[in-house]
């Protein structure tokens, strides 16, 4: 077992309440001091772990649908899709729709990770990712999973899946991120909100019609992957030209 499985399944109680503690309020300068190192430490993990497995597309949705699931089924789709276009599967790394889009990716000859949250209700690592790293802050992750990323693809899920979905659009919507594809698949499932977006957002003004526009509402993988490969093309070039080569120095391995 490879040290970020072991990170991921190490059981050390106090480390669950590390974010509490951060989150309840100010503390000691040395204690908001040794934080600031721990989360620096956090970034930096991540930058050498995902910083060559790229291009990435992350997907995201529920944990709790099963194998066999309609919803699952489609996430093992979604994976294999963009694995045969040569894109790396980046989820959260868990069960459901994460491990489905790995699963789909992994069994497609694809490369697929996870980057993942550690919650009270310890999560392990799905068996279809090549590499896995856990985080202790949901805000790392973020980071992470925007960084390397060059599409988001959100499946059905609960509050998890809805705030991504809406940490993109704020994004895209304020110019931090261009050129990046925010895709929902399940159109049952999503088209409710899609509706309330348009029908009273819009009207009320707290949203325009080319926020709405940016996401993109479909069923099938191969749309999907269109987009993103008509979308990505500026990223990419940016991408190139800055790409290095890792270092064994450094613990850098590409997939």
């Amino acid at each position: 077992m490879n040290d970020s499985r072991r990170d991921a399944n190490r059981d050390e109680p106090w480390n669950k309440n590390r974010e509490i503690k951060f989150l309840r309020g100010p503390m000691t300068r040395r204690a908001e001091f040794w934080r600031a190192c721990r989360i620096f430490w956090e970034f930096i993990r991540g930058f050498r772990a995902f910083h060559f497995v790229g291009p990435c597309v992350t997907v995201f949705g529920s944990a709790r649908f099963k194998s066999g699931h309609p919803y699952y089924q489609l996430g093992q789709r979604v994976g294999a899709h963009l694995a045969q276009a040569n894109f790396t599967v980046l989820t959260g790394g868990g069960p459901g729709i994460m491990e489905a889009a790995n699963r789909g990716a992994m069994e497609a000859g694809g490369r697929s990770v996870g980057c993942n949250i550690e919650l009270p209700s310890e999560q392990n690592p799905n068996p279809y990712v090549q590499r896995f790293v856990s985080f202790r802050y949901f805000f790392v992750r973020k980071v992470m999973l925007v960084k390397y990323s060059f599409a988001f693809i959100a499946l059905p899920g609960g509050f998890g899946t809805m705030d991504e979905i809406f940490e993109m659009a704020t994004l895209v919507q304020t110019g931090k991120i261009r050129e990046f594809p925010l895709i929902l698949m399940g159109s049952e499932y999503w088209q409710p909100l899609i509706d309330h977006l348009r029908d009273v957002m819009i009207p009320q003004g707290t949203i325009d019609e080319r926020d709405l526009e940016r996401i993109r509402l479909t069923d099938s993988p191969d749309q999907a992957v269109d987009w993103i490969r008509s979308a990505m093309v500026p990223r990419q070039t940016e991408a190139a030209a800055t790409q290095i080569k890792p270092r064994d120095l450094l613990g850098e391995k590409s997939l």
